[in-house]
This record gives structure tokens, C-alpha cells and sequence, in this order.
């Protein structure tokens, strides 16, 4: 497993495209895959955090956070865009960050990136994970209904 900045340091041009499709607005934004208890998947939207060096989400009370709390394997994958079919998704184990320093700093970024649209501050329920990284996949395709895109995959 690997950090955001180890991604970053190994693939500069991967991570750079990969922040450009998770942060599509000026914010996070992609769907986080769980696994339920039965083993089956779950899927709901959710909002990225990028610092420069990991990747972090604040979870609400909820199936998702139960699921990453009592297995913390996931995919994040970016959202369609408009004009083509370009994707970008990691999968890895995420970590429950507990220290207070990091949540105080990560929920500041969090409100500013949000500000446009007045979310507040999370809530002290909304637990924060780290999200390691096991693999992740840029696929690049020329437009909508590209049969032949190109995947660039990295591992650490």
C-alpha cells in the first residue's frame, strides 16, 4: 500500500490527471465502492480530500462508514465527465484517523472547497479516513463511444 505523495513522487503525471477528475469542480467528488457484510458491494457518491500528500474523506453515520470501520477495502472511482470517458479510480484499505490535529486541518480544507456551496464543518459523527492506495487506473478515451481507450495502470 501507498500513500497520495508516493503515487505522486512514482507517477507525477498520473496523480496530476487523477486530481483533475476527482476534483472536477474545485472539489472532491467520485463514488466510493464498500463491502457490505454479506460481501456484496456498496456504492454511494462521496467527497475526496487531496492534500499534497494522502487522500482523506469524512464519512457520515452511515452503511458506508459501518462498512469501512469493519473492512476498509474500497474503490474510488471518478465521476463521467461531459465531453469524453475519461475515468480515474485506486483501490486500497482505508484507515480511521483519529488525531485531532489532522481532523481540525482536513475539516478547514473541507469548508473552504465546499464554500460555494455553504456546507459546514463536519460533524464530530463524520468519522475521517485515510485512504491508502493498493492500485489505481487512468483510462483516457477520445470522446464519448471510444472502443480502443488507453489504461495506465500503477501499483506500488
Amino acid at each position: 500500500m501507498a500513500a497520495w505523495h508516493e503515487l505522486r513522487s512514482a507517477r507525477p503525471e498520473l496523480a496530476a490527471a487523477g486530481r483533475d477528475l476527482l476534483y472536477p469542480h474545485g472539489m472532491g467528488l467520485g463514488f466510493l465502492a464498500t463491502v457490505r457484510p454479506d460481501g456484496g458491494p456498496r456504492l454511494h457518491p462521496m467527497w475526496p480530500l487531496l492534500t499534497d500528500d494522502e487522500l482523506f474523506a469524512f464519512i457520515i453515520p452511515s452503511p458506508k462508514q459501518a462498512d469501512l470501520r469493519r473492512d476498509g477495502r474500497y474503490v474510488l472511482h471518478s465521476l463521467p465527465r461531459e465531453d469524453n470517458e475519461d475515468t480515474f479510480s485506486i483501490s486500497g484499505h482505508a484507515w480511521l484517523k483519529e488525531d485531532p490535529s489532522t481532523r481540525r486541518s482536513l475539516e478547514e480544507q473541507f469548508v473552504r472547497e465546499h464554500k460555494a456551496l455553504g456546507v459546514p464543518t463536519p460533524d464530530p459523527n463524520d468519522a475521517l479516513f485515510r485512504f491508502d492506495i493498493e492500485s489505481c487506473v487512468l483510462t483516457r478515451a477520445s470522446g464519448r463511444g471510444d472502443f480502443t481507450p488507453s489504461h495506465k495502470v500503477w501499483r506500488p
